[in-house]
């Protein structure tokens, strides 16, 4: 269902989302009133509040771009291929564990952590090429980092999944984007529109929506680097899947491998739209064009859909990119029980949860359940919200889930 919010807009809302907090509406409207947004603003069902621009939303805009519209993990998206090993061969705990273990003993998992070794990319070399002068947020030791940084999968929610599918197959899932690299572009950015902003005297709704012209100086490398950023997303997950299917084959030789999509879900593109053509910002939405192929996640815990886009136009050809938070992270580890968490993930191999930073208010260590099943929105009635969006295709339930 479509919701729409006219409230002295300059442009309408559109919202498949029908849990909206008050967050959500305020950074959606500001959005409405910005001078760069044109035609409306889509929420998807699993929106939620983000920095400036909610995550789960997608704007049009002239002849510019938002940095922070298109968030912190530029290119931060999902990667997933469909196995030939029926299901049953992983049948039991110790198989899943062992085959969990070889995973993190190849992947680094979790913030901060890099490898020992550094990745070679053309990439690094084909962006240096096209920079004469290399822009602040780019530093050897920055450099570096992107280096150790290539096929690790970084934290927050960011995950590998062994799945089955309804039909039985196993498929293998992976979401995480350009590490600390997009979060360097992104600062940088936004602290240069702000500035030009101040300079030119816009009419911000909201100095976390600072823009840059598109066809400003500060706006094409602001393209180029987010572009270069997408990249090293995709190679990112492209080298952790190959590792994925190196371990897969060690324990089962025969099994081959089909249908791999790599998507991503925070960037912006130059798309027409109604004749126009626009800055088109996806800040967690993953495009939906018709009969392109998609994948929506759910928690950990709970299933995860492969989809094929519809192309409604009020969406701008979008649709969810998973299940959204329901309580924040803070909130989610004050208020969840650990019982009610390990209930949720009966079944499926996972870490147990660690312990949070910070302590209980009778200083006793909390435990971190900022990514349990039960702090996010439920992915059945999220895929429900948008049948008008995408079609489910493959629905795909958790076997075993390494989180960052």
């Amino acid at each position: 269902m479509i919701y729409w919010e006219n409230n002295e807009n300059r442009i309408p809302i559109r919202s498949w989302c029908a849990e909206a907090d008050s967050t959500t509406l305020e950074q959606a409207r500001n959005l409405a009133n910005h001078p760069v947004v044109r035609a409306h603003v889509s929420l998807m069902p699993d929106a939620h509040g983000g920095y400036g621009m909610p995550i789960g939303g997608v704007i049009a805009c002239e002849n510019a771009v938002i940095p922070n519209a298109v968030g912190v993990d530029i290119g931060c998206g999902m990667i997933a291929l469909k196995t030939s090993l029926p299901s049953e061969e992983l049948a039991g705990m110790p198989r899943l564990r062992e085959i969990v273990r070889a995973l993190k003993a190849r992947i680094p998992v979790g913030e901060g952590k890099a490898r020992k070794e550094k990745i070679p990319w053309d990439g690094f070399e084909t962006w240096r090429a096209g920079v004469a002068n290399p822009p602040p947020w780019f530093t050897e030791k920055g450099h570096t980092l992107d280096e150790h940084n290539l096929g690790t999968l970084g934290g927050g929610n960011h995950f590998i999944e062994i799945q089955r599918a309804e039909s039985g197959e196993v498929w293998l899932m992976l979401h995480s984007g350009s590490r600390n690299m997009g979060q360097r572009i992104a600062a940088y950015y936004h602290k240069t529109a702000k500035q030009l902003n101040e300079t030119l005297g816009a009419d911000l709704p909201d100095p976390n929506l600072a823009y840059l012209p598109a066809d400003s100086e500060p706006g094409e490398a602001y393209i180029r680097d987010m572009n270069h950023a997408l990249a090293y997303a995709l190679e990112n997950r492209r080298l952790m899947m190959f590792r994925l299917k190196e371990i897969l084959q060690e324990f089962f030789p025969s099994i081959e491998y089909s249908e791999e999509v790599n998507i991503h879900h925070n960037y912006a593109v130059l798309e027409e739209h109604n004749g126009t053509q626009y800055w088109l910002h996806r800040k967690g939405a993953t495009s939906a064009k018709k009969d392109e192929i998609g994948l929506i996640p759910g928690s950990m815990g709970t299933p995860s859909y492969i989809v094929k886009g519809l192309g409604n136009p009020a969406s701008f050809c979008s649709c969810s990119h998973g299940a959204g938070r329901r309580l924040g992270r803070r909130q989610a580890n004050e208020t969840l029980s650990l019982e009610a968490c390990n209930a949720a993930m009966e079944g499926i191999v996972f870490d147990r949860f660690g312990y949070y930073r910070g302590k209980t208010p009778e200083g006793k260590k909390q435990y971190d359940l900022s990514e349990a099943p039960l702090a996010y929105k439920d992915i059945d009635a999220v895929i429900a919200a948008e049948r008008d969006l995408a079609q489910p295709i493959v629905k795909l339930f958790p076997l075993a889930v390494v989180k960052g």
